[in-house]
């Protein structure tokens, strides 16, 4: 079987990941400034050689998806296995408040404990499970073709780990920049890492487009 070449992109950014807020699995909206990252990343994508685009159902990221549909005349496709972690009663807390209520929670959150899980919520590897499994199945469809994977920043953690064999609990040392651009290799016997992080399209010292004020 050929290789199914992957880009995944991470929502824009929404005033809840200024906030440190956690969002988890809430249907939070971009903001002005995730508008503008994701016609940035739609731009920097317009002339690649893309299949078939599949999203999270989740605003923020399906957003970002139509934004890269208008640009290369695709229309993004819901995928709901690949929204967020659910962080159950975590969901609306800022980092701050989750410590305070719950500070031995908080503490094996800290620590990456994969078989933890906050009340209501996934454990690390509930996640990494079903997002290996879904790109796995998405992958499959498009041998020896090329697909964009819209979703949010615990997905792209999975995907990155899978990609580099980087188990579950180890510190996380890489960038989850929300519209960044990740590149990745799957064939049947996983995933590969080809690129990641990628920010060239972010990179601009101009204003806001009024469009989006």
């Amino acid at each position: 079987m050929q290789a199914t070449r992957i880009i995944a992109i991470r929502h824009g950014e929404t005033a809840w990941n200024v906030d440190t807020r956690i969002q988890g699995q809430l249907d939070i909206e971009l903001n002005a400034t995730g508008h503008w990252q994701a016609s940035r990343v739609a731009q920097a994508l317009v002339d690649e050689p893309i299949s078939a685009i599949y999203s999270s159902h989740l605003l923020r990221a399906w957003d970002t998806a139509r934004a890269i549909g208008d640009s290369t005349g695709l229309d993004p496709q819901a995928c709901p296995e690949l929204r967020e972690r659910s962080f159950g009663v975590f969901q609306g807390k800022t980092f701050v408040e989750i410590e305070a209520a719950w500070p031995e929670q908080a503490l094996r959150w800290r620590r990456r404990d994969p078989d933890w899980a906050p009340e209501g919520g996934e454990s690390l590897a509930q996640l990494s499970q079903r997002i290996v499994q879904t790109t796995s199945a998405l992958a499959q469809r498009h041998a020896g073709e090329q697909i964009v994977l819209v979703a949010h920043g615990g997905v792209m953690d999975m995907l990155y780990r899978a990609a580099t064999g980087q188990d579950l609990h180890t510190a996380r040392s890489w960038n989850l920049g929300n519209a960044t651009i990740n590149r990745l290799l799957w064939t049947p016997q996983g995933l590969t890492l080809v690129g990641w992080a990628d920010t060239r399209h972010l990179e601009n010292d101009e204003a806001l487009d009024e469009s989006f004020t």
